[in-house]
């Protein structure tokens, strides 16, 4: 038989019916929230991912071959910025993704923005055709600035397997500075890292791509003191833009240009 001296001794709070089954609902929602710690969620994070200067090389190749003009010596550099994400299969679980969300360097995304495609090789495929078409684009952009001719002047990009179109202003800067400059025997960089991001159509529009605040990371963990982005991602640029990072909003390939020629003239210059 239960010792009754030792029953009795218990306040009555704690044998009572409504204390056991509220003991019970904690510890039921606790184990809830064990296992939602694993269950995977449709989200994807992404990181700063890898930068390339289009007035160099990547992965030991040229980012640009330019034939039929002459090129002039280059200096600085003009460096396309990436964002990495984790793989469309990898899913992403509840405590890694408030880890994310609280951290800076990180960003956590509903993975069918990051991936539209369900199928892993489409996306890959619509990655490698958006790369493309911004490369045409950023050609026709420049020449069009330079007042050259696309049947005399041939350009070949190489950026292995970086897709997207996000490279296209920082494309076409890098054929402006290699084939003109600054227009009076400079170049664009005077000397400096300068980053960016942004598309580009034929006629020299920059639009929107988004990332940036992770751009801006990998811009400057990568040593930029300029970032050149669209207009309309400054807001979104400023949340925690690295120390030392000038943010230099643009609109077209001739305002980007004229941004950094007054860089180095010590002229105005747009910001954030």
């Amino acid at each position: 038989m239960p010792d009754q001296k030792l029953t009795s001794a218990l306040p009555d709070a704690l044998t009572a019916p409504r204390t056991r089954a509220l003991t019970l609902c904690g510890v039921l929602v606790a184990a809830l929230f064990g296992v939602a710690a694993f269950v995977p969620l449709p989200y994807t994070l992404t990181v700063p991912g890898v930068t390339a200067d289009t007035l160099g090389d990547y992965q030991g190749r040229p980012v640009l071959t330019i034939t039929g003009a002459p090129l002039r010596p280059v200096d600085g550099q003009l460096r396309m910025v990436t964002i990495s994400a984790t793989n469309q299969d990898e899913r992403t679980g509840l405590w890694r993704a408030l880890q994310a969300w609280a951290d800076p360097a990180e960003a956590v995304r509903p993975t069918d923005t990051v991936y539209p495609k369900s199928d892993p090789v489409k996306s890959e495929q619509e990655n490698a055709q958006q790369m493309v078409e911004s490369q045409d684009s950023a050609t026709l952009a420049a020449l069009s600035y330079l007042h050259l001719s696309p049947e005399q002047v041939k350009v070949d990009v190489d950026l292995g397997d970086i897709g997207g179109p996000s490279a296209g202003q920082m494309l076409a800067l890098g054929i402006v500075d290699r084939l003109g400059g600054d227009g009076k025997g400079g170049g664009l960089t005077g000397g400096r890292t300068i980053a960016g991001t942004g598309t580009i159509d034929a006629q020299g529009n920059v639009g929107e791509v988004g990332g940036v605040p992770l751009k801006t990371r990998a811009a400057a963990r990568d040593g930029a003191s300029v970032f050149l982005l669209p207009r309309g991602e400054c807001s979104e640029a400023k949340v925690n833009t690295p120390d030392g990072l000038r943010l230099v909003p643009v609109d077209t390939l001739a305002e980007s240009v004229a941004a950094l020629e007054a860089l180095e003239s010590g002229g105005a210059v747009p910001s954030c």
